[in-house]
């Protein structure tokens, strides 16, 4: 079980690498903006993003009603996706966040649930969604880097990894912290998730 883990993060180190690689000579210029979009609005989201990964990823801007516009395409061999989240329900005055593009249906869900207004009615609606079947499921292996805080001089970063449905005996890692290593939070459902000592 513990190689199933160990494969988790040695194909993580080795996207991770392929995509700072992304070719012989000299980087791709980052993709233009699309028409009406803010530089400002790009860096603010490309705050949460690796620096390898930062130039080629996508970036959006979250609606009221869920959907989004993309403010800039992806580079061809990065998805990686990134937003602004500051001042939405539920989350800090500054808060950005980067995930696979495969995440993005996700997302858009935990935002919805979120915006029911506190923890207890947002925890009551993804409980409910993870019972009846409707709850999104992010991308297996998929990481979601998070920078967060009362403003731009005060922020914690914090990087999770997807394992929906991973458990102990699955991945034969432990359910809690108390072993001081890596360890699976909300084993067993879909928000089960890698967590990393010291992020």
């Amino acid at each position: 079980m513990k190689r199933i883990a160990l494969c988790i993060f040695g194909v993580l180190a080795i996207s991770i690498s392929a995509s700072a690689q992304g070719g012989r000579g000299a980087p791709a210029p980052p993709p233009p903006l699309e028409p009406g979009a803010s530089q400002a609005d790009v860096d603010k989201a490309l705050l949460a993003a690796p620096a390898n990964l930062k130039d080629q990823a996508m970036v959006i801007k979250w609606k009221p009603d869920f959907t989004y516009d993309t403010l800039r395409k992806g580079g061809a061999n990065n998805r990686l996706v990134c937003y602004d989240r500051s001042g939405f329900p539920q989350q800090q005055p500054f808060s950005v966040e980067c995930t696979s593009v495969g995440n993005l249906d996700r997302a858009a869900q935990n935002l919805k649930f979120e915006a029911a207004g506190d923890r207890a009615k947002t925890t009551a609606l993804i409980d409910a969604a993870e019972k009846d079947g409707t709850r999104v499921k992010p991308e297996f292996g998929s990481v979601w880097y998070h920078q967060m805080g009362a403003d731009k001089d005060h922020l914690r970063s914090h990087m999770t990894i997807a394992v929906p449905g991973a458990t102990t005996q699955t991945l034969g890692l432990p359910d809690n912290a108390r072993g001081g290593g890596v360890w699976i939070m909300n084993a067993g459902t879909t928000t089960a998730h890698l967590m990393v000592p010291g992020e």
